[in-house]
């Protein structure tokens, strides 16, 4: 018999997910204390939103857009955080696709619990890397979601291309 070795989401499923007064997008946005940002999710952060991976994931690599400030909508996004969102989400599509080759990619923005928000008071896009047969017997029968890659080779792939792209976007080739 084979098993599935998954501690990373004990506190999700047993509903000890901490304190449910933070936002743990607001505390994602705090610079990481570690220089290397080896302890964190982020993979590359801007002046008004960062990249983070989805500590959930329906596939390897689905990550997310998110605006530095605790916002629940478009509607409430200035010009500047709606533009490095959407840049965000460019090069997202583009490292995805480097560094995973999927055959598509499910981009989304969930406003409001009916829409399927987990985190209704702070917007952020998913982009899901996909796959034919992704969906396969495990997720369909078994409520299971597998995931080859662990998440800090999923960071250690990602961040380097995410870097690249926000480096070629600045003026000064500074990155955070």
């Amino acid at each position: 018999m084979e098993r599935l070795w998954s501690p990373w989401r004990l506190a999700y499923v047993t509903g000890q997910t901490g304190d449910k007064a933070r936002c743990v997008f607001c505390d994602a946005a705090a610079p990481s204390p570690d220089p290397s940002g080896q302890d964190s999710l982020v993979l590359v952060r801007g002046d008004r939103s960062y990249v983070i991976l989805n500590l959930y994931p329906y596939n390897n690599g689905h990550l997310m857009v998110v605006p530095n400030r605790h916002i629940a909508s478009l509607v409430e996004t200035t010009p500047d955080e709606l533009a490095e969102m959407m840049a965000f989400t460019r090069d997202a599509e583009i490292a995805l696709i480097e560094a995973y080759q999927p055959q598509g990619i499910n981009v989304g923005i969930n406003l409001g619990r009916p829409a399927g928000a987990g985190i209704i008071d702070h917007i952020h896009i998913h982009l899901v890397p996909r796959w034919t047969g992704d969906t396969n017997f495990m997720s369909v029968i078994g409520g299971t979601r597998v995931l080859p890659e662990d998440m800090r080779d999923t960071v250690a792939r990602l961040k380097p291309i995410f870097e690249r792209l926000y480096q070629a976007r600045q003026p000064t080739g500074s990155v955070k």
